[in-house]
């Protein structure tokens, strides 16, 4: 199973959500794919991901995070033991995100909400400082105008890394990855 997480005020309803979301459905796969959608405080983020895992083999999930979602899959392919592939994730969110403190509004839906210092303190929780690097698969561009590409390449060492020159936070390359992705999930010889 691959589960999309997506990113700081983002959805479902993303750019690589819908992308992959299509590329499992032409390939019979759909069955195979989750994207919840996740709520803006951490711990219910975190039980809205568990939700959608509910009574899945989780050493088959593989989870797919994006930004703030890469943060997610992080934290949880450490819980709970399973794979993670990284696009351009956020490493500190309690620190990078607190420059944005106050109102804020999903980007796709338009619901408002205030973003506070418990939402900080929330991912401060959930910061993993020692990784299993054969979990990952990290996906980065240098263009990244949002997070430095290069913190996530340090905190990464060692896992399977794909480095593309320029690009930006949403990842230009992703297409290019569909393959990558679904191989490392398990699901490449399905697909």
């Amino acid at each position: 199973m691959l589960v999309y997480l997506h990113g700081f005020n983002s959805s479902p309803a993303s750019h690589k959500a819908q992308l992959m979301k299509a590329c499992l459905e032409n390939r019979g796969l759909a069955h195979l794919y989750a994207c919840p959608a996740l709520p803006d405080t951490p711990r219910e983020a975190i039980r809205a991901i568990e939700a959608a895992i509910a009574g899945r083999d989780t050493g088959a999930v593989t989870f797919l995070g994006s930004s703030l979602g890469g943060f997610y899959a992080t934290y949880l392919a450490e819980e709970l033991g399973c794979r993670a592939v990284l696009v351009n994730p956020a490493i500190t969110p309690h620190v990078g995100l607190e420059a944005y403190l106050g109102m804020q509004k999903n980007l796709h839906t338009g619901a408002p909400y205030e973003l506070t210092r418990a939402h900080l303190e929330g991912w401060r929780a959930l910061l993993v400082e020692r990784i299993e690097t054969e979990r990952y698969l990290l996906l980065l561009e240098t263009g990244d105008e949002v997070l430095d590409w290069r913190a996530a390449a340090r905190k990464y060492e060692g896992a399977r890394t794909v480095i593309r020159d320029g690009g930006d936070h949403s990842l230009h390359s992703f297409p290019e990855h569909i393959g990558r992705i679904l191989e490392f999930a398990g699901i490449g010889a399905q697909a």
